[in-house]
């Protein structure tokens, strides 16, 4: 833990009195009251109401299930919701690529690389894959929940919005997705990111919180088959951005957007895999939040921007664990709004350099259970939020109203 949270965390006690002028600031800075109000056994439990519903895939009862869960959890927090509806077609299978065809650009962790040198995949690596045997999850009541497979056609995912004060126009999106894979219950993909979103959801619509600025929280379905959830909301809701509907009312269906913050995997850095494919049983004391941005985007150079204000966030509130920037975001739902709006990740790893070398042995995994996870993961993933929450009160204006 950092010094300057363990004075913080000593002041009053008899070992270490606290100054009165730091008190005082403490007192006075709403993001830290803010940040303060997220709790490690909430986020937990909400982690847990999501892992009852199995690994969510998508086109499934269980995904139709959780949706509805989700929306009554973040009204209770007086959140007004709304559903995004779309329609989804399973894509035909890929054909195999021609003899003696160019090699794809694209290496195995989705990541781009235009030019001919080496992938940046270093060190001991270990192969991924996303299990499809029902036989390979050893826990028949979890097989049997994960058991309906998933069908094509319409589909629904839920978001709410933070209306704000004096810039009702304007607006951060805070996205995570809601579905997985794997016949688990998709406890650290991507339950770890939903409860993230839904808790900053809770916090910020306290009765007692004034933003300037609109925040919407959205919970993304369709991710594992494409991003398709995500993709059909930029579709659907780009060109709204920053429209008064009905003019004259001082109502922004879709305010334009500032940013977007995807949270995707937040629990698990233990470490590079040994040489023998193991990985160690513990956090590593190096863990730290992974924020990226793409650099090959169109808003890369306020995507860096973001990046680095939530990494400062981050060392001036979060408790455990550091953070760190890349430019090499991918794979993730923050990707279909790279091109029209500043757009970053955070999650445990760096998504192609560490996620595609193998450093999670339980993504897409039947191990991918609540039950997986130390407070050390957890505590991670309360860090993550801690960052985002800071950065996210800093950069709507939030401030406390008694």
């Amino acid at each position: 833990m950092r010094s300057h949270v363990c004075i913080a965390a000593l002041c009053g006690l008899i070992v270490v009195p606290c100054p009165p002028a730091f008190a005082q600031a403490a007192t006075d800075d709403p993001v830290r009251v803010l940040v303060g109000r997220l709790d490690l056994e909430r986020y937990k439990a909400t982690i847990r109401g999501l892992a009852a519903f199995g690994d969510r895939r998508q086109g499934t009862d269980r995904n139709r299930a959780a949706v509805d869960w989700i929306e009554g959890q973040l009204k209770s927090f007086g959140c007004a919701t709304e559903r995004l509806k779309y329609v989804y077609e399973a894509p035909p299978p890929r054909s195999r690529p021609q003899q003696g065809a160019a090699p794809s650009p694209v290496i195995a962790s989705g990541e781009i690389r235009p030019g001919a040198g080496g992938a940046r995949l270093r060190g001991v690596t270990a192969p991924t894959s996303v299990n499809d045997s029902p036989e390979a999850q050893p826990d028949a009541k979890l097989r049997e929940l994960n058991s309906q497979p998933s069908a094509p056609g319409p589909r629904e995912e839920v978001y709410c919005t933070k209306t704000g004060a004096t810039r009702p126009d304007e607006m951060y999106i805070v996205g995570a997705h809601m579905d997985g894979i794997g016949w688990g219950e998709a406890a650290d993909d991507d339950a770890s990111g939903t409860a993230l979103v839904m808790e900053l959801a809770r916090v910020l619509n306290s009765p007692d919180v004034r933003t300037e600025r609109s925040i919407r929280f959205a919970l993304w379905n369709n991710e594992e088959t494409g991003l398709n959830g995500s993709r059909a909301y930029v579709a659907q809701r780009a060109a709204l951005q920053g429209k008064e509907d009905p003019p004259g009312s001082g109502r922004y269906p879709e305010p334009r957007w500032l940013g977007m913050i995807q949270h995707d995997m937040v629990l698990f850095d233990h470490g590079m895999p040994r040489a023998d494919g193991t990985l160690s049983p513990e956090q590593r004391p190096e863990a730290d939040v992974n924020i990226e941005f793409q650099s090959a985007s169109k808003f890369a150079d306020q995507a860096l921007k973001l990046a680095f204000f939530f990494r400062d966030a981050n060392e001036k509130y979060a408790t455990d664990y550091p953070a760190a920037v890349g430019h090499h975001m991918t794979n993730t739902d923050s990707t279909p709004f790279m091109d029209f709006a500043p757009a970053i990740s955070v999650r445990e790893h760096e998504r192609g350099m560490q996620i595609g070398a193998g450093w999670n042995p339980h993504w897409h995994q039947p191990t991918d259970r609540y039950a997986t996870y130390s407070d050390k993961d957890f505590r991670l993933g309360l860090n993550a939020a801690q960052t985002t929450l800071a950065a996210i009160a800093q950069l709507a204006g939030a401030a406390l109203t008694r």
